[in-house]
């Protein structure tokens, strides 16, 4: 199983528990992130972590963006460490 790196690429989070610039590398367990977020991406980090490459823009990548479910407070990019 391939490990996934999170990074949050912007935050304007309502409760301040991600900021800008913060990594997880997610391997068995989900990180500590807030529950609907990761429920947003979980799918998208299973896939990555079992081979899937994704849609990304125009081309298919190991990797994805995604936003926080809260009016998009937070956005997150996935991708296949290797």
């Amino acid at each position: 199983m391939s490990k996934v790196l999170l990074t949050v690429t912007e935050s304007r989070c309502r409760c301040g528990y991600l900021k800008a610039g913060d990594t997880f590398v997610v391997e068995d367990l989900c990180p500590p992130i807030c529950h609907e977020l990761w429920n947003n991406i979980y799918p998208s980090v299973y896939a990555l972590q079992n081979g899937a490459t994704l849609d990304y823009g125009n081309s298919k990548e190991k990797c994805f963006d995604a936003l926080c479910p809260d009016e998009g407070r937070v956005c997150i990019h996935g991708e296949v460490m290797e």
